[in-house]
């Protein structure tokens, strides 16, 4: 295998020793959900919080850092992202149970957390099977389902500001309503203390499942989506919202609006980023029109816009 040289001026150089892995120009269509985007001028794995810190302390101020998960709720647009893109891995999702509370870090899986409450048999958390990604990208924009949200379970949350200092801070400090945290983009949710009840193990396996059942049938699960597009206006429903305007089922390029829950887009093998969001933006467009309200974007979007003549068309990966 030929070892790439990087050039002196490529951003790498610049900065700090970690414990953790870089990795220069990583295409994070990889790891999304939808498939798409360009990449990361540098992508950055911490060993652990302690060289998670160290990094935030020592890098140039100037160099941008973004934050990602499992890239469940997020649109990389195909100029990629320009600085640092960090990704959390396994010291950071870890869970453990402490009488009626689950402390989870942030990389955990949300279906892991409510696995794990019912083996403790503690109920509540169980709408977290049914809300896909991290207990991170859940406690930075209030993730729900099926009539809870992160808020109700959450007793605190332990963050990092961008000078690399610890807070653990209470859901009224975070000033949560829906799907949205007052707590600066800036600063990184490390881990997270859940509230649970104790309850009976079967009742809770049952509900879980009954989540995971509605939650198959009526979302696109198995297609290269990112989940709800749109957040829900007040008093209505964006899907419902979406129908009326005929968009159903509406198409640019590979990106659809799913026939099966119209507030999901899929990538159909060959959709670019620009395709996608280009498609929200008429949907969004064709809402305003009939319905008079605005939609606002769920779905998470991120890096460097291309025109349409040099948009990248991601190959089946």
């Amino acid at each position: 295998m030929t070892e790439i040289t990087l050039p002196e001026n490529h951003l790498i150089h610049r900065l700090p020793k970690v414990k953790g892995s870089y990795k220069a120009d990583a295409r994070l269509a990889k790891i999304t959900w939808f498939r798409v985007g360009g990449p990361a001028d540098v992508l950055f794995t911490p060993a652990d919080q302690d060289d998670l810190v160290s990094f935030i302390k020592n890098k140039p101020a100037e160099i941008p850092v973004i934050v990602i998960g499992v890239g469940s709720n997020l649109l990389v647009r195909d100029g990629g992202v320009a600085g640092v893109v960090i990704r959390l891995g396994p010291a950071f999702s870890k869970v453990e149970i402490d009488g009626s509370q689950i402390i989870a870090g942030a990389a955990t899986l949300d279906v892991k957390v409510a696995k794990t409450a019912l083996k403790a048999s503690l109920t509540g958390l169980e709408f977290l099977c049914g809300v896909p990604g991290t207990i991170g990208g859940a406690l930075r924009m209030n993730a729900g389902a099926y009539g809870r949200e992160t808020k109700d379970i959450l007793l605190w949350a332990e963050a990092m500001d961008p000078d690399g200092n610890v807070h653990r801070l209470t859901p009224d400090q975070l000033g949560y309503t829906y799907r949205h945290c007052n707590l600066d983009n800036s600063w990184i949710f490390l881990n997270a203390c859940f509230q649970g009840v104790p309850g009976d193990e079967d009742e809770i396996a049952a509900r879980m499942k009954d989540i995971q059942d509605a939650r198959g049938s009526t979302q696109p699960i198995k297609s290269r989506t990112g989940g709800s597009t749109f957040k829900n206006p007040e008093g209505n429903k964006a899907w419902q919202l979406i129908d009326k305007a005929g968009c159903r089922g509406l198409r640019i390029g590979d990106a659809q609006v799913s026939e099966q829950h119209c507030n999901f887009l899929i990538n159909n093998d060959k959709a670019s980023a620009f395709d996608l969001e280009s498609l929200g933006e008429e949907v969004r467009h064709r809402v305003k029109n009939t319905a008079g309200i605005e939609l606002h974007w769920e779905i998470k979007r991120i890096g460097d816009a291309m025109p349409p003549e040099n948009t990248i068309r991601n190959k089946s990966l």
